[in-house]
């Protein structure tokens, strides 16, 4: 569990250009610290939704687990690094009885090279004492012995091995864990503003159905006065008495949406700890304070291929061909046959020891090894496997390339059609206000009829409930096209 000391960090919101940028890491130690800001933005005022997106990047628990995942990476990658540290090595040798009372003391360096796979080494030891001949390798002069080598790779493990292959591999599992971190936060703020969007419509559509309700009462207190004073029939109350039934039934149902939205709202709307904030009422902005939908011309500037270029699915798509591609030059490898080979020069410093005059030299040794497995269908197996692995990839980043031009095309039509329904839903709007203003005139005169003022009403309600709907529509469009196109200021990211 991550500690709530740990949620108060995150992004002052993250950086663009290392998030728009691919093999440029965002990391968690990177982000500013926040707290009594985003607290005080969520719970005083008007709640906008900068600040919904706000709260969502810097304290959503599915950021955090990205960036636990990215630092997780980051961390293989140190690891594999590993291979290629510097190994020191002692070693002392003695006999403690028997007739020969020889020992050295031993110590080594060695240090893995990626070229040719190399491993080169350097060593010094001391001897003191006498060996049996079985042991005579271990005499050295009085100052010792100095020897320095190096092993490399002929054929298998020249240009790839089982180290570099981690190091490599590792890197780009690095660069993937950094944009699934971008995937995460363009989902979720996609999520949030969405959900943001749906608690407003909700709250907009309270307030038609509670204006529609004060209506019908106050008609109810005329209607009961009429009655009593002998200019209207007792039918009328018992008809206005059920139209308020159906209205305060719609406004319950309207208040439960906006319970249901809000509720949903507060799974992105958290405090600097991390605890889900539900948002009030009097927090709601009015649609006319949040500004007309943008149009479709304004969001269609980007390139297709600027976008597809960006977009992380496609990119860590790339970097997953690319690790395949290297399993596959790591399988042929396997392939090869083993050759081997090895120098070492080495020599002895002061006095002649006890080995005598033959440990008094130079001594340069090469070597080579060489083996090969005969089948090798172990190797041909995995081969397979890689080759097959890389195709399938292939084939996936086009599918998904396609499947986004397509969600983009259908985006555009969605925004299109919701800026026209918008438009049509403000007319009828007007309108049908005009209808209800008309018809009350009738009835206060006496010529209209009292079925016909509740039909042009709840007609005027509807259409305004329309009206909110479709704009709600194209509210979520646009999320869904800044999402798709990457925007990131759009979404909070910058």
């Amino acid at each position: 569990m991550i500690p709530s000391s740990a949620r108060v960090l995150l992004l002052a919101l993250v950086a663009p250009a290392a998030l728009a940028l691919p093999g440029v890491p965002v990391q968690a130690q990177d982000i500013a610290p926040v707290g009594a800001p985003i607290d005080a933005a969520l719970r005083q005022g008007t709640l906008q939704p900068e600040a919904v997106l706000r709260s969502s990047a810097l304290t959503f628990p599915s950021i955090l687990e990205a960036f636990e995942r990215e630092a997780a990476a980051r961390g293989d990658q140190l690891g594999a690094d590993g291979a290629f540290d510097l190994m020191l090595k002692g070693e002392v040798y003695d006999r403690v009885t028997g007739f020969y009372n020889g020992g050295f003391v031993k110590g080594e360096a060695r240090q893995g090279l990626r070229p040719f796979g190399a491993d080169v080494f350097a060593s010094y030891r001391v001897s003191d004492g006498t060996f049996p001949v079985y042991e005579n390798i271990n005499f050295t002069n009085a100052l010792g012995e100095i020897k320095i080598g190096a092993m490399f790779s002929l054929l298998r493990d020249r240009r790839i091995d089982q180290r570099r292959f981690a190091i490599e591999d590792t890197r780009l599992a690095a660069g993937q864990a950094s944009i699934d971190v971008l995937l995460v936060q363009l989902n979720v703020q996609q999520e949030a503003l969405k959900a943001y969007w749906r608690w407003v419509a909700a709250g907009e559509e309270i307030r038609v159905f509670e204006e529609l309700l004060e209506i019908a009462e106050a008609r109810q207190v005329g209607l009961r006065r009429g009655v009593q004073e002998g200019a209207r029939a007792a039918i009328a109350l018992t008809e206005n008495e059920q139209n308020l039934l159906r209205r305060r039934t719609l406004l319950e149902e309207a208040r439960r949406n906006f319970t249901t939205a809000a509720n949903s709202l507060s799974f992105f709307l958290r405090d600097s700890s991390g605890q889900m904030v539900i948002p009030r009422r009097e927090q709601l902005p009015t649609l006319a304070q949040l500004g007309a939908l943008p149009a479709t011309e304004e969001l269609v500037a980007a390139e297709r291929n600027e976008i597809l270029e960006k977009r992380p699915e496609l990119r860590t798509l790339r970097i997953a061909t690319e690790r395949a591609a290297n399993r596959i030059e790591l399988r042929r490898n396997d392939l090869q046959p083993s050759l081997d080979g090895k120098v070492e020069i080495s020599r002895d410093f002061g006095q002649i020891g006890a080995g005598g005059p033959s440990f008094d030299s130079t001594d340069t040794v090469v070597g080579l090894t060489f083996s090969v497995p005969l089948q090798r269908r172990e190797a041909r197996g995995r081969l397979a496997r890689a080759e097959a692995e890389l195709r399938e990839l292939e084939l996936r980043e086009r599918r998904i390339a396609d499947q986004i031009e397509v969600e983009i095309d259908n985006i555009l039509a969605t925004l299109n059609a919701a800026n026209r329904l918008t438009s049509l839903a403000s007319d009828e709007v007007k309108q049908a206000n005009t209808m209800v203003q008309a018809e009350r005139n009738r009835f206060r005169l006496g010529a209209g009829d009292f079925f016909l003022v509740n039909l042009r009403e709840e007609a005027a309600a509807d259409a305004r409930i329309r009206a909110i709907r479709a704009q709600l529509s194209g509210r979520i469009a646009a999320t869904s096209y800044n999402a798709a196109t990457i925007n990131l200021p759009a979404l909070g990211l910058e």
